[in-house]
């Protein structure tokens, strides 16, 4: 498997570095265990959860909807999901409280947090305490699911 570096160019025209596996380098193996990658997307709106599950069933992955970070705590999957894409901005528990959880639990997700209140600062914690990516609603769903098979390549 070859590592390759590439950039996505989003619908704002930012430009995001991904480390990544080359397409044409995976290997057929690799190419189905990635339909048994789990996909947790934690966001109070249903009917953003309903337009994501659509959007990355599409593509063959296997998405859990949860409408709380503590659902999402509370449930068995928190400890197999591959990545987790999450509103910052929830009631009690944040998406940046969310992502200490995971880290002081040892979870090793990638997380691409989403948000219709996205400012510097808190996008500057996030990218800082590992987040992949940190996108502002509305956001292109093409660059959106290039980032998160970004993700799941690392």
């Amino acid at each position: 498997m070859t590592a390759a570096a590439f950039t996505t160019v989003c619908g704002d025209g930012k430009q995001t570095n991904m480390g990544g596996t080359n397409e044409k380098s995976r290997s057929p193996r690799q190419a189905r265990s990635q339909t048994s990658k789990l996909i947790a997307i934690i966001d109070e709106d249903e009917r953003m959860q309903h337009s994501l599950r659509n959007l990355i069933e599409s593509t063959g992955l296997v998405v859990r909807c949860f409408g709380s970070a503590e659902e999402f705590l509370e449930s068995d999957l928190h400890g197999r999901a591959a990545c987790v894409i999450a509103e910052i901005r929830m009631p009690k528990m944040s998406g940046l409280d969310l992502q200490a959880k995971l880290k002081e639990e040892d979870c090793d997700i990638r997380i691409i947090f989403i948000t219709a209140d996205g400012d510097a600062g808190t996008r500057i914690q996030a990218m800082r305490a590992g987040a992949v990516e940190f996108l502002t609603k509305p956001f292109d769903h093409q660059c959106l699911l290039k980032i998160l098979q970004a993700a799941l390549d690392i």
